[in-house]
């Protein structure tokens, strides 16, 4: 892996929407999903091997996979129905992609390019609030995903590609380049989907953006107790850190500053967002996997031992929240199965309730079981 990390380096940012630069040398496909790890999948699915042949069918029967494009030029996304129709449409878009790189099935490459000619043309969002930072981090992650996978589909011309490149330059980097003020788990989402567009645009500058972004926020999300008495202070906590925290009653490693707002839903989508970025930039060649190995895995330990024990005694209200996402896989097969970190109670949670009870599809955590589990070494 590359050892040179930017996220330490918080130089200024200069965007231009007008320019793409290339000099980084990206790696396609390369944003959550490796050409490696897809190859592996696809032969565990070829050998009926489980959980990847279980979560294969759940894709299998998605009646995602029989969705028409529901496009809008512009989206409000405060209107539940125009977020939720982008929102499926994304997660269409990525399962059809899915589809045809395990079964190398000309139809469903076919019918995930009708959604990206589809939104080329999208123009941006309205709402004029953070809900539209949110809404581009949740879905334009999702998309970037999807299109990425199929950039290699000779079906879909340069002319395409490029149209679709330049949607999300101008309509999705807007809303991505500044920071939300409202909770962390906004921020993760939009870097999350800042550091994948920046993979499939071939966007260096974006790419490192993002990189500089995780490093100012992950000591403001997830706590160590090396970091001092209280979290890192952070635009728009209000210069009150407790308060933004919702009041723990115990500073612990792993605390994350939305563990007290509702107790382990919002956790799990800022978790799964800050390690889709340290996989995406895996995949690129750069490590910062392990300059926050420490950060990540208490984080995680905590999370699925809170969960499991339905006793968030970190908190002043200790019940669990009742949703399960897809979302531990990505980090626990670096960790444990890439780097053989013991981590017990996150193995346990995957097993006894995210393999069996969790939701697959939710926002910008899509079938991560199913490429994601127990991937080889590189």
């Amino acid at each position: 892996m590359k050892t040179q990390l930017l996220a330490n380096v918080l130089l200024p940012f200069i965007f231009s929407q007008q320019t793409v630069h290339a000099e980084m040398e990206f790696i396609h496909p390369g944003t959550i999903n490796s050409k490696a790890n897809l190859d592996f999948i696809k032969k565990q699915i070829k050998d009926n091997k489980k959980p990847w042949v279980t979560e294969f069918h759940r894709l299998k029967i998605s009646t995602l996979l029989s969705r028409t494009p529901h496009v809008l030029a512009t989206i409000n996304s405060q209107n539940n129905q125009e977020s939720s129709n982008m929102r499926d449409d994304a997660i269409a878009a990525y399962s059809l992609a899915l589809m045809w790189i395990i079964t190398d099935k000309d139809i469903y490459a076919k019918r995930a390019i009708l959604f990206f000619n589809a939104w080329a043309g999208f123009k941006g969002f309205t709402s004029g609030s953070d809900q539209d930072k949110l809404q581009a981090g949740w879905t334009g992650s999702v998309f970037a995903n999807a299109a990425e996978l199929m950039r290699s589909y000779q079906g879909w011309s340069q002319g395409q590609v490029s149209n679709f490149k330049l949607m999300f330059t101008k309509a999705f980097y807007p809303q991505l380049i500044a920071a939300s003020s409202w909770n962390g788990n906004v921020d993760l989402t939009q870097i999350d989907a800042l550091i994948s567009i920046a993979v499939f645009n071939d966007d260096e500058e974006a790419f490192n953006m993002a990189i500089i972004r995780l490093a100012q926020r992950n000591p403001a999300y997830f706590y160590l107790t090396s970091d001092g008495q209280r979290g890192a202070s952070v635009k728009g906590d209000g210069g009150n850190v407790e308060q933004f925290w919702s009041n723990p009653t115990q500073w612990v490693n792993g605390l994350n500053q939305e563990t007290c707002r509702d107790n382990g839903h919002h956790s799990q989508y800022a978790l799964a967002s800050a390690l889709h970025v340290a996989e995406v930039a895996w995949n690129q060649g750069v490590d910062i996997y392990s300059e926050y190995q420490i950060r990540y895995t208490e984080a995680m330990e905590l999370l699925a031992k809170q969960l499991l024990s339905n006793d968030f005694f970190t908190c002043k209200n200790n019940q669990a929240s009742k949703n399960y996402f897809n979302t531990w896989e990505v980090g626990f097969n670096h960790y444990h199965n890439r780097k053989g970190v013991k981590l017990p109670y996150t193995q346990k949670l995957i097993k006894q309730n995210i393999r069996t009870k969790s939701l697959r599809t939710s926002w910008n955590i899509v079938y991560e079981t199913l490429t994601h589990a127990n991937l080889t070494r590189p």
